[in-house]
């Protein structure tokens, strides 16, 4: 079973991929042939970059738990059934939590419903298609196993964002340091 299975998710980190090769060849290249133009937009670029990437990693370090929460019950009300049933059979979960009426899968085919200590609950024992409420008290719910894992991610996440924006935040400087640069390869005494 794949974990990312959004099409669009893979073709939205490859086009970012591409875009970020683009702004490092237009670096390269206004860095090599010493062109101003080029360099002042990879500037400004690289720049514009270090704000979104700082934003949004300080954004992951803020969330708190109840707004990881509130994050992660919106996307389960948005969420196809087949991917509520993924998240169920791969978290070994039912349902999403105890105090909210959102419909999920039957959750007769995880395995915590084969183990036969919960076996006889009213949530393994509800084959129909229509589970409206959440009634899996003796069973792990999918906000028990996914807290922790949203909170990791997000961890991770941001950190990683805030060490690669600093480092586009040193390419900008860089690029302002040497921009004005005289091109070793041209006859100063002329420009003198």
């Amino acid at each position: 079973m794949s974990i990312v299975t959004s099409l669009a998710l893979v073709g939205g980190i490859i086009a970012c991929g591409v875009f970020l090769l683009l702004i490092a060849i237009i670096g390269l290249v206004g860095a090599l042939k010493h062109h101003q133009v080029l360099l002042f937009f990879y500037m400004i670029i690289l720049f514009l970059l270090f704000l979104i990437q700082f934003g949004i990693a300080c954004a992951c370090l803020a969330l708190n738990t109840d707004q990881q929460k509130d994050l992660a019950k919106n996307a389960w009300k948005i969420a196809d059934r087949s991917v509520k049933d993924q998240v169920q059979r791969h978290f070994n979960c039912c349902g999403f939590d105890n105090t909210t009426s959102m419909s999920h899968p039957p959750c007769y085919n995880i395995g915590l419903c084969r183990d036969s200590k919960y076996s006889n609950s009213s949530c393994c024992l509800n084959k129909s298609n229509n589970s409206t409420r959440d009634t899996c008290a003796p069973l792990c719910t999918c906000w028990t196993s996914l807290h922790r894992e949203i909170g990791t991610g997000l961890r991770i996440s941001g950190g990683i964002g805030l060490f690669f924006s600093f480092t586009e935040i040193f390419g900008v400087w860089m690029t302002v340091r040497f921009r004005n640069q005289r091109d070793p390869k041209t006859n100063n005494a002329f420009l003198l």
